[in-house]
This record gives structure tokens, C-alpha cells and sequence, in this order.
């Protein structure tokens, strides 16, 4: 199966299951808020992100183990990928023991941490060591999963993982509704959990019967490796930046605000975290695609690729975005309630932390696909940018303030930043070559933008009437506005998105003519 197609299959796989499971959460939160209650929410969402924290431990030795396989999985040095994914094994192992005892060690705060006695100690921590114990068995079942996605095989996981997540999700409704039990509904996501590793585990056996599935290479082989070690200690510090911008939001809003507050915030979060998702699902396979592009190390083909997928990466982002500034309120409302609305500005700029990390994925890629992480420097400023800014902005404007300082973060950092140290390490050309290609994209979808909102007034909407299915139209509407607009200025005006209609025409004519 070749590169394209690999990515594609990842892509509608992705697609399809992600869908199906946004449509089932969706659902059940308005469930889980009515019947569980705000509070326990917010317990738990702030809970997984003290989780996420402890996750750090991680290193980035995934993602750094990720880079190493694209070669060996390129050439089929089946031997090479067994000491790789050994290697896997023996420091995912020694983080799990680590994470174990520093959530043994961070648990022993709680009863300073939840002291107002909304809920009881015991369930504050069978929630917290329910959910250690299901991350805990990516580090010590689930690590094989690493050499699937090298492999552009990643549809394999998200299938039986969002399957198991759909089923879980059911089930949980049923317990809210008529049981209203905590404690259930947390163990069912423990045993799910489980149910996965052994499921993934088999998968992995079946489709790799040649990989040593439990090595006996320990401590040495590590030091055969002392390149992939150093990629580790550099990816840290990316990860612990990454974390900063996507975790620190949750706890700094319990910390700043209240409990209740992180559960309002939540549902915002929660439709564009399942956006981006979906958008990554989208574009899944494309990572390891661009891995293997680059070890073929054609640079005429690494350009037009790199082009393409900045032209798509924008006409995605600008597309998601108009769409959630002009329907997102309206669905709260019929979703949720009133009550769960937030501040205008709080909506702004999510939209644009949203955009911007998605404008900015491509870099992200090629950049992850050369191994350039040597830049711990502007990681590690990014992560105390965000932190420093969102902590004393949130003082001052609360949840806004809190999204804020990570808004800036990413201007300054990966905006201007990241793209600069691809074009001087990666591709050894001036950064002036991305501004130059990359402004004309910025002034499409601005003007688009202003062309969108003058067509988008002229539609009637009553939010305060309107029901489910006027909703469904005033969608409709904004999507064939924004689509008819910014994709055809796109189109006249890109190469790159040219590039990419033509090349999905081809494909499509290809696919009918079978």
C-alpha cells in the first residue's frame, strides 16, 4: 500500500469512527452535567489534568521513538524494530514506576487541595487512581502501539479505540440516569481501559508476527542507543510545553476561579478539543507519511508536499473557525442551556488558539519528521510564557485571562518561531521563503473572513427561539458561505490548494473507474 494511500485510509477510518464517538459524547454530556451535577464534572476534568502533569514523566519518548522507526520500517530491518520497540519497553517501563510513586506522593495533598467538602476523600481518590491505572498500562501494555503509527497503520488504534471508548460512553449514560452511582461510572472506565490492551495487544501480535512482543533486552539497550537518549531529553522539554498549553488551562481556572467554572469552560473545550481531534484524525498518517517522505529525501517532492499541506492546514483552520464563531454559541444554547454560555471574548479566543495551532501543524510535522527538537530553549520559554501570563492575566479577567497567556505563547513562539528553525535546520533555506508563502494565505482568509461576516448577517437567526432544527439550517448556511468563499479564493488564488484539488480529482477518477 503506497504513502498516499496509507494516509488516506488512516484519514477516512479516523474520520468515520471519530465522528460516530463525537456525536455519542456530545450527547452524553448534556447527561452526565444533568444527572452527575457540574461539581463532580469539574472534579473529575480537573483530576485528569493533575494526571496529565504526572504524564510528563512520559518524556517524549514516544515521539522520539516514533522518528527512529521510519527508517527501519522503510527499509524492513525487522531486527532493528525489535531493538527499537525493546528499548521502548525498558524506559516506558522505569517512567511507569516513576509516575506510580509521584501520584502516590501528589494524592497526599488532596485533603489540602479539596478541602471544601463538596465531595469525600474516597471518592476524590478512587477517581484519581482509577484513572493512574488506566494510563499506566500505555506504559506497560500498551507501548507496541508506537510501531502502528510509524507505520501509517494508526487506523488500527483508532478503531478499536474509539469503538471501546462508544461503548463505554452508552453504558456510562445508563449509570448516570438511573443509578447516579460515582463509583460505577469511573470503574467502567478503568475496565474499558483494560478490555483495550488485551484487544490491542492481540491486534499487534497478529499484524507484526515477527515483533518480540516481551523482550529480554534491559538496561542494555539503552546505551546502544545514546542518539535516541539525547532526541528523549529534548522532547521532554517540547512535551512539558505542549502540556503547559493544553493541561494548566483546567487547574488554573479551579485554582483562580471555582470547580463550577472548570465544567463551564469544559463544554467549550470539549467541542473544540473533539474538533481539533477530528481534524487530526483527518490529517492521521500524514506525520509518519512526511517522515518517510523525508527519509526518501527528495527535496523538489518535500517542497510542493510541504506547500500543499499548508494551503489545506489553512483552508481547514479558517473553515472550523468561521464556522465555530458563528454557530457555537447558538448550539450551547440548545445543547446545554443559557447558563452554560460564556463571555464573547472567551469564544474569540479559543477560536484563535485553535487557528493558530492549526495553521501551525504542518511545520509541526516536517519539523518532528527531521528530528529537530534541539530547540529546548523556546519550548521551555514557551511553557513559562504561558504559565506566567495565563496565571497573572487569570487573577485579573479569570477565564479569559487564563486562555490568554496561552494565545501569546503561541504568537510568539510558534508563529514566529518554529518556522524559522525548520527553514534553517531542515531545510536549509531562508525563513523568508515560508513568510512569502505563507502571508498570501494569512490575506486570503482575512478578507474572506470580512466577506463571510457581510453575507452572514443578512441570515435571520433568533437564538432565543429557535429550535434544533434552525439551528441545523443557519449551519448549513454558514458552511456553504464560508466553503463557497474562502475554498474557491483558495483555489483561484493558492498552488498549493490547486495542487491538492487536482491531485483528489485524480484520485477519485481512479477510485470510480475500478
Amino acid at each position: 500500500m503506497s504513502r498516499v494511500s496509507k494516509s488516506l485510509k488512516n484519514a477516512k477510518v479516523g474520520v468515520f469512527f471519530f465522528i460516530a464517538s463525537i456525536f455519542v459524547q456530545f450527547f452524553s454530556r448534556k447527561i452526565f452535567l444533568d444527572n452527575l451535577g457540574d461539581e463532580f464534572i469539574g472534579l473529575e476534568t480537573t483530576l485528569r489534568s493533575v494526571l496529565g502533569f504526572l504524564n510528563l514523566a512520559e518524556l517524549g519518548i514516544g515521539t522520539a521513538i516514533g522518528f527512529t522507526l521510519y527508517k527501519p520500517i522503510f527499509n524492513e530491518d525487522h531486527k532493528e524494530i525489535n531493538k527499537i520497540i525493546a528499548l521502548l519497553g525498558v524506559l516506558y517501563a522505569r517512567i511507569g514506576y516513576f509516575i506510580i510513586a509521584a501520584g502516590i506522593v501528589t494524592s497526599l495533598f488532596f485533603p489540602i487541595i479539596f478541602d471544601d467538602g463538596q465531595f469525600s476523600l474516597l471518592l476524590v481518590y478512587f477517581i484519581f487512581y482509577a484513572l493512574l491505572f488506566s494510563s499506566l498500562l500505555s506504559y506497560f501494555a500498551n507501548y507496541h502501539q508506537s510501531l502502528l503509527g510509524a507505520d501509517q497503520k494508526g487506523y488500527i488504534i483508532q478503531g478499536y479505540f474509539q469503538t471501546l471508548i462508544i461503548v463505554r460512553v452508552i453504558i456510562q449514560c445508563f449509570v448516570a440516569i438511573y443509578l447516579q452511582d460515582f463509583y460505577l461510572y469511573i470503574t467502567l472506565e478503568l475496565l474499558f481501559s483494560i478490555l483495550y490492551s488485551i484487544v490491542l495487544r492481540q491486534k499487534i501480535r497478529k499484524e507484526y508476527p515477527w515483533l518480540i512482543i516481551n523482550s529480554k533486552e534491559k538496561g542494555e539497550v539503552i546505551k546502544a542507543y545514546p542518539e535516541i537518549i539525547k532526541k528523549i531529553k529534548q522532547v521532554f522539554v517540547h512535551k512539558m510545553s505542549t502540556f503547559v498549553k493544553n493541561s494548566t488551562d483546567n487547574i488554573l481556572i479551579f485554582a483562580l476561579v471555582n470547580v463550577q467554572s472548570v465544567a463551564f469552560f469544559g463544554n467549550y473545550q470539549l467541542i473544540i478539543t473533539k474538533l481539533a481531534g477530528l481534524v487530526k484524525m483527518a490529517f492521521a498518517g500524514t506525520g509518519s507519511a512526511v517522515g518517510n517522505l523525508i527519509a526518501e529525501d527528495d527535496k523538489e517532492n518535500i517542497k510542493k508536499v510541504f506547500w500543499e499541506l499548508m494551503a489545506i492546514q489553512f483552508f481547514v483552520a479558517g473553515f472550523f473557525s468561521l464556522i465555530l464563531f458563528y454557530t457555537m454559541e447558538p448550539f450551547i444554547i440548545l445543547w446545554l442551556g443559557e447558563k452554560y454560555v460564556l463571555a464573547k471574548t472567551t469564544l474569540i479566543l479559543l477560536i484563535a488558539n485553535f487557528f493558530i495551532f492549526q495553521i501551525s501543524s504542518t511545520v509541526e510535522r516536517f519539523k518532528n519528521a527531521y528530528g529537530l527538537y534541539g530547540d529546548t530553549w523556546a519550548a521551555g520559554t514557551e511553557a513559562l510564557l504561558n504559565l506566567g501570563i495565563s496565571f497573572f492575566c487569570g487573577r485579573i479577567w479569570g477565564i479569559d485571562g487564563v486562555v490568554l497567556g496561552t494565545l501569546v505563547s503561541l504568537i510568539l513562539l510558534v508563529v514566529i518561531w518554529k518556522p524559522y528553525y525548520l527553514f534553517k535546520k531542515g531545510f536549509k533555506k531562508s525563513v523568508w521563503y515560508y513568510w512569502k508563502g505563507v502571508l498570501p494565505l494569512v490575506i486570503l482568509f482575512c478578507v474572506s473572513a470580512f466577506a463571510v461576516n457581510f453575507i452572514a448577517h443578512s441570515f435571520t437567526y433568533d437564538r432565543e427561539s429557535a429550535d434544533l432544527w434552525d439551528w441545523v439550517i443557519y449551519a448549513i448556511f454558514i458552511t456553504f458561505v464560508v466553503t463557497g468563499i474562502y475554498g474557491l479564493s483558495l483555489f483561484l488564488f493558492n498552488t498549493g490548494f490547486k495542487n491538492f484539488v487536482f491531485r483528489v480529482k485524480v484520485m477519485a477518477i481512479r477510485k470510480i473507474g475500478k
